[in-house]
């Protein structure tokens, strides 16, 4: 193939496997909190971090990752302690977080659209240093979310549950939260900041339509993430076109191809269960016969 002729290509290849790897993976258990839009808010304040590395003449992916640890972490202390304005604070820190790029661009002798591959992707733009930072930031979010897969789940679901059981949920919500925050500093070279909280949320969305436990969400989440940044960055090479917007554009037609194909499934699911109840067969009348997003029991 002579995509991979290109030396930036293969880096981009690579980015692009490890960030549909990552971006499901950590997705699922924000899905799970029903904090589906986390990502986005990160992506927000990370921006400060891309500009002050403009600014301090740094990697601003390195750069990036810390100013967005930091913000997710106040993101987590918000949500314990913010009560009823919690939701002005969170908005502060995330346009707070957008201004401050823009700023510190400003002052590092920038404009704004050196801030544009940062916001929506750009793969020529992916250095060898930027591929190093990625796989090592991609190997911490591999061993948080398969590591700790059964804790993380448990408080996903049910944190009072999991209190009672003797998990430590506020460590382990802090841990979810720096995983979203390294995730979304991975992304921003492949799909960009303000897109890449749809990688994270629309593939699992699309696996739930056909899978009916945790491990087979995931497993099929992971699947979807890699097809679509693969298949976009591709596409991208050959008709010009932005990296982000495309993947974003597959994961949304793979969500509509699913959520189609699982209709027909869904009804024969409820024929076969009506059939089994009216031959009075135990075992097929345990299976349900309808499901939701939240049903994705079982690791």
């Amino acid at each position: 193939m002579d995509i991979l002729d290109y030396a930036f290509m293969q880096r981009a290849l690579l980015a692009a496997v490890l960030v549909g790897v990552i971006a499901p993976a950590v997705g699922i258990y924000l899905v799970q909190r029903r904090q589906a839009l986390m990502g986005d808010g990160i992506g927000h304040v990370a921006m400060t971090g891309v500009g002050l590395g403009f600014l301090l003449n740094t990697s601003p992916v390195w750069m990036a990752t810390a100013v967005s640890v930091l913000g997710a972490v106040l993101m987590e202390l918000i949500r314990w302690y913010g009560k009823t304005r919690g939701d002005i604070a969170l908005a502060m820190l995330f346009y707070g977080g957008m201004a401050g790029g823009v700023m510190f661009t400003s002052l590092a002798g920038g404009s704004t659209a050196n801030l544009t591959s940062y916001l929506f992707g750009s793969l020529s733009t992916v250095s060898e240093s930027d591929v190093t930072a990625i796989f090592l930031l991609a190997a911490f979010v591999l061993v948080v979310t398969l590591g700790l897969r059964r804790q993380l789940f448990a408080v996903s679901q049910d944190e009072e549950f999991a209190r009672v059981t003797g998990l430590p949920v506020r460590a382990l919500n802090l841990l979810t939260a720096v995983t979203a925050a390294v995730t979304v500093t991975v992304a921003m070279r492949v799909v960009g900041l303000l897109l890449v909280s749809a990688l994270m949320v629309v593939p699992v969305a699309a696996a739930q339509q056909l899978t009916r436990s945790f491990a087979a969400t995931f497993a099929v989440a992971v699947a979807i993430g890699v097809s679509v940044t693969i298949g976009g960055t591709v596409t991208s090479f050959y008709q010009d076109v932005p990296p982000g917007s495309t993947i974003v554009l597959l994961t949304i037609g793979a969500f509509i191809a699913l959520t189609a194909l699982a209709a027909p499934l869904a009804r024969r699911r409820a024929r076969a269960l009506a059939a089994a109840q009216a031959a009075g067969d135990p075992a097929e009348c345990a299976i349900p016969a309808t499901r939701g997003p939240e049903s994705t029991v079982g690791v």
